[in-house]
């Protein structure tokens, strides 16, 4: 068997947009891998195709030697663009091993450990705040609408959301919510204010009465503030018992400064590509989860990852911001450890998700049920990526305009 082409595809998705890979070869299979990043789409899957002069003509199922290849030719900016490009390539390739075999992909890595995994709504209440007529759900414009949103997702069979900082209703932060590198004046700052503490103190304390004592709740903060500031807000946070803080700091020491200060458990890590990246945090038991996103590491690299957490008695949690091809590639590394902590899932999107892939996604009870067809168990519908392409040089974060 031999790689004979790559194409890619860049989708509109709403507000940002989702990248693919479809590796073919000469035998008719086809393999898909997603590498979507909302910053830098078309720089990413140009990267990819430029492999293609290197892949051309070689064995796709010798997975672990092309991404060898790959991480060759890019060794001057082994992360990054380039390495988002070799992780939608590293997924397609085992997407076609898996196929040429007839099995699941968690087969080629020891599984199944799992038949089904338990997931969290994620974006909860920040996907409305921005696109609720693109969703087709009611807007978040009170305190109320996030208690009736989070009693949504419990009347939905979900045992836990993820949520970011919200602003419904006046004040100096006006209607809005937190994105995930601030912006403007003053954002790079990382400060916090007294009054962004009461408000965030409000969000959570609605969650809770709204979702009961059971339900998790996990707050994400990105890298919107430093250390001290994420300080004060976990000891605000600390009576909801969280299931996590979510904080992004390039800086393991910083980290573990925030996880020695607060009883909250601490979770980051998506921002890091290979284990290298994520070994210093390991060492410096700067986290309580890590957060491992498939789109920029790939399923290999992926799985060291998670393997070198478990040494260290880490659980992971996929980062899942994307499409359900996405999903899938979590699902398979879910089934192939045996340290998971939970998995994200993005409920609220465009209405045409569910079609972007050939096969229904089966979520019962807040569990996603890890299909056992071959490959990653549904490819990408290439037709309706076509339906949906991302314009050049859009600013992502906001749904395109109508056009007549």
């Amino acid at each position: 068997m031999k790689i004979t082409e790559i194409d890619t595809f860049v989708v509109d998705a709403g507000w940002r947009p989702w990248m693919f890979v479809a590796v073919r070869t000469d035998e008719g299979i086809t393999g898909y891998g997603e590498c979507s990043d909302g910053r830098h789409p078309y720089g990413i899957v140009e990267t990819a195709k430029e492999f293609e002069a290197i892949l051309k003509g070689l064995d796709p199922r010798a997975v672990e030697a092309r991404y060898w290849d790959m991480y060759r030719m890019a060794r001057q900016s082994p992360g990054g663009i380039a390495g988002k490009a070799i992780a939608g390539i590293d997924l397609a390739l085992w997407d076609i091993k898996a196929k040429a075999l007839g099995i699941p992909v968690y087969e080629l890595a020891g599984g199944p450990m799992r038949h089904r995994q338990r997931v969290y709504w994620s974006h909860c209440g920040s996907s409305r705040m921005a696109n609720h007529e693109l969703i087709g759900v009611p807007p978040i414009e009170s305190w109320d609408d996030v208690a009736a949103l989070g009693r949504e997702v419990v009347e939905r069979g979900f045992t836990a959301l993820k949520t970011n900082p919200l602003f419904p209703g006046e004040g100096s932060y006006g209607s809005g919510r937190l994105g995930g590198f601030g912006g403007g004046p003053g954002t790079t700052d990382g400060n916090v204010t007294n009054e962004l503490l009461a408000r965030l103190e409000t969000q959570m304390g609605t969650f809770r009465d709204a979702v009961g004592p059971n339900v998790d709740l996990a707050l994400d903060l990105n890298f919107n503030f430093r250390v001290e500031a994420a300080k004060r807000i976990a000891r605000v946070l600390e009576p909801f018992k969280l299931m996590w803080l979510e904080v992004d700091i390039y800086e393991p020491e910083g980290l573990r400064d925030l996880r020695d200060s607060t009883s909250l458990p601490i979770c980051s890590g998506e921002n890091l590509i290979t284990a290298r990246d994520y070994r210093r945090y390991f060492e410096a038991r700067a986290m309580d989860v890590c957060m491992v996103d498939l789109p920029w590491n790939g399923f290999g690299p992926s799985k060291k990852v998670a393997d070198m957490a478990e040494t260290f008695d880490i659980n992971i949690a996929p980062h899942n911001y994307y499409s359900h091809l996405s999903t899938l590639h979590s699902m398979h590394l879910c089934a192939s450890v045996a340290n998971v902590r939970i998995s994200e899932i993005d409920i609220d999107d465009v209405p045409w998700k569910d079609d972007l892939l050939t096969e229904s996604l089966e979520i019962e009870n807040g569990d996603v049920i890890i299909p056992d067809r071959p490959g990653w168990g549904g490819d990408l519908n290439e037709e309706v990526a076509r339906a949906h392409v991302w314009e050049r040089g859009r600013r992502p974060g906001y749904a395109a305009a109508a056009k007549d």
